[in-house]
C-alpha cells in the first residue's frame, strides 16, 4: 500500500460521507459477483440441453465459479494490501467481463469450465474481498448497518437479473445472454475507479491515508498491545524495505554487485509482513469460526443450485421457478438490512454472534423441511424465510469477523474466510447432482445442505459457549485475586502486560 503522513492523535472513522459512496460500490460489486453467481443456476437447463450433460457434470460450473471466487479470496487481499483496492477491483472486473465474453463462443463443456468457472471466478475473486474490505475502513459505529445495505446488492441482484436473465435467454438464447451480462459485468471497473483512498483533515493538516489503514482502525484506546507493537514493526519492516531498494542505495555499494543480498533482503522483508498479517490464525475463537464456515460453506450453496430445478421437477412453470430465485433474492435484502441495523443497536451489539447463530440455524431447519414442499404456493414460503437468513447471515459475516480478528486484520482476515468457502463451494454442488442422480429426487441434497448448516451453527454455538465459560472463569479469578496483594512481575516473562498502578498499590500495601 501507499504510505500517508499520519499524526499521533486519534483520527474517528467517518461513518458517511464519501463512505456511503463506497457502500453504493461494494453494493456494486456484490451484484455483479454474487448476484450473477447465482442467476448462473437459470442456466442450468440450457447448459445441460444443449451440451447434453447430466446433472453432475452440468453442476461444475457453478461450483466452479463459486470455488473460484473464494479459492482466490486472499489474491484480492494481496492486491489491495500491496497496491491498492482500486486497482484489484478494476482488474477483477475486467477478468470476469472477458471471461463471460467468451463463455458465450463456446462449443463444449470443458471449455466452459474454464471461462465461467476458472476466469470469471477469479475476476470475481479480486473485487469481492477489497470492496468489501473498504467498507469496513469507512464505518465504524454504523459498520454492520452500512454491510447490510452493501451486502444486499446480491438479493437485489437477483430479484432483478433471475427474471431478466430468464427473459434475455427466450429473446437471444444462452449465448446472446451471456454476451449481455458480459457487458454489464464490465461495470465492475467503474466501481473500482472509484474506490479512492482516504483522505481526512484535522486541525488544518491533510492526513493522506491508505485504503483502510486511518479510518478503518479502532482508536488507540481500544487496540491491543500487541497490535501496537505489531504496527511498529510492520511500520519499520517496510521502512527496511523501501531502504533496501537500489536507489537509496550509495553508488560504490551499487558497483560492488549488491543482487543477491538485496533479493534476500526484499524476501525477508516481504515474508516479515506476510506473516505478521496473518498472525489472527493463531487466535482459538478464530479457528472455531474457521471450522463453522467450513460447514456452512458446505451446505449454503444448495438451494440456490437446486432451487430452480426442484421447482421445474415438481411441475412448476419456468417462469414461476424464476421468480421463487426473484422473492428470495428480495427477501434477502430484507435480511441484509434489518438484521444489519438491529445489530447495530446498543441492546444487540454485544450478542451479534448470537444472531449470526441464530440466523444460520434457521436456514438449515428450512432445508430440512424443502423436501415435503411439492407445489408452487408451498415453495414461495422456503423462498421467503432462507432468503431472509440468507441475507442476514451473509451481512453479518464480515462483522463477526471484525469482532473476532480486529478491523486492522480485517482485510487478509476476509481473504481466509471466504477462501476457507472455496473447497465446499467445489465440491457440494456436484455431489449435490450425484444424490440427484442416484436417488433421482432432491430430497437427499436439501437434507445434506440442512445437516451442513445446522452443524455449522452448532460448532460455532459450542465454541461460543466455551468462551463465555473462560470469560466466568476468569472474572472470578479477577474478584478473588482483589482480596490479595499482587506479586511483582517477572522480567523473563515479556509478554504479559501488567498495570502499573496496581503493581505499585501492591508494593506499597
Amino acid at each position: 500500500m501507499v504510505d500517508g503522513k499520519r499524526r499521533s492523535g486519534t483520527v474517528p472513522p467517518l461513518d458517511g460521507g464519501w463512505g456511503w459512496v463506497i457502500v453504493g460500490c461494494c453494493f456494486m460489486v456484490t451484484v455483479c459477483t454474487r448476484a450473477v453467481t447465482r442467476c448462473i443456476s437459470v442456466f442450468f437447463v440450457e447448459f445441460q440441453s444443449h451440451f447434453e450433460a447430466d446433472y453432475a457434470a452440468t453442476a461444475w460450473i457453478h461450483s466452479l465459479v463459486d470455488c473460484t471466487t473464494m479459492l482466490c479470496a486472499p489474491v484480492g487481499s494481496l492486491v489491495g494490501n500491496r497496491w491498492s483496492c482500486r486497482v484489484a477491483v478494476m482488474l477483477g472486473g475486467l477478468l470476469s467481463s472477458c471471461g463471460l465474453l467468451l463463455s458465450s463462443f463456446t462449443t463444449n463443456l470443458e471449455l466452459l469450465y474454464f471461462t465461467m468457472g476458472i476466469l470469471t471466478g477469479l475476476g470475481f475473486a479480486l473485487c469481492y474481498t477489497p470492496a468489501i474490505y473498504m467498507v469496513g475502513c469507512y464505518f465504524h459505529q454504523r459498520k454492520a448497518l452500512a454491510y447490510g445495505i452493501a451486502m444486499s446488492g446480491s438479493g437485489i441482484g437477483t430479484f432483478v437479473l433471475a427474471p431478466a436473465v430468464q427473459l434475455l435467454i427466450e429473446l437471444y438464447s444462452w449465448r446472446g445472454a451471456l454476451l449481455v451480462l458480459s457487458a454489464f459485468v464490465a461495470n465492475l471497473c467503474v466501481c473500482g475507479a472509484l474506490l479512492r483512498p482516504i483522505t481526512l483533515q484535522e486541525g488544518g493538516e491533510e492526513v493522506d491515508g491508505e485504503e483502510g489503514e486511518s479510518v478503518g482502525e479502532e482508536k488507540p484506546g481500544n487496540i491491543l498491545l500487541q497490535d501496537a507493537e505489531l504496527a511498529v514493526k510492520l511500520k519499520e519492516s517496510d521502512d527496511s524495505l523501501k531502504s533496501s531498494s537500489p536507489s537509496s542505495l550509495p553508488l560504490p555499494l551499487l558497483s560492488g554487485n549488491p543482487a543477491p543480498k538485496l533479493q534476500r533482503r526484499r524476501c525477508f522483508s516481504f515474508c516479515f509482513l506476510s506473516s505478521q498479517e496473518y498472525r489472527f490464525l493463531l487466535l482459538p475463537d478464530f479457528l472455531g469460526l474457521a471450522v463453522s464456515f467450513l460447514f456452512l460453506a458446505s451446505g449454503c450453496s444448495l438451494p440456490f443450485v437446486y432451487l430452480v430445478p426442484c421447482a421445474l421437477n415438481s411441475g412448476v412453470s419456468h417462469h414461476q421457478a424464476a421468480f421463487l430465485m426473484s422473492i428470495l433474492g428480495v427477501i434477502d435484502i430484507m435480511g441484509n438490512i434489518t438484521f444489519g441495523w438491529l445489530t447495530d443497536r446498543r441492546c444487540l451489539k454485544p450478542y451479534r454472534l448470537a444472531c449470526y447463530i441464530f440466523a444460520v440455524g434457521m436456514e438449515g431447519l428450512c432445508c430440512l423441511f424443502m423436501p415435503l414442499l411439492r407445489s408452487f404456493p408451498l415453495l414461495v414460503p422456503f423462498a421467503v424465510l432462507y432468503g431472509y437468513f440468507d441475507g442476514a447471515y451473509v451481512a453479518l459475516i464480515p462483522v463477526v469477523t471484525s469482532d473476532v480478528v480486529g478491523s486492522q486484520y480485517l482485510s487478509s482476515a476476509l481473504g481466509v474466510v471466504y477462501f476457507l468457502h472455496a473447497i465446499p463451494y467445489l465440491i457440494s454442488p456436484p455431489v449435490g447432482g450425484w444424490l440427484v442422480d442416484i436417488t433421482g429426487s432432491y430430497t437427499a441434497t436439501f437434507f445434506l445442505s440442512g445437516t451442513a448448516l445446522l452443524a455449522s451453527a452448532i460448532v460455532l454455538f459450542t465454541v461460543a459457549g466455551i468462551r463465555r465459560c473462560h470469560s466466568t472463569a476468569a472474572v472470578v479469578v479477577t474478584t478473588d485475586m482483589k482480596h490479595e496483594p499482587l506479586p511483582l512481575p517477572d522480567p523473563s516473562d515479556c509478554f504479559v502486560a501488567f498495570d502499573k498502578e496496581a503493581v505499585n498499590q501492591a508494593v506499597i500495601s
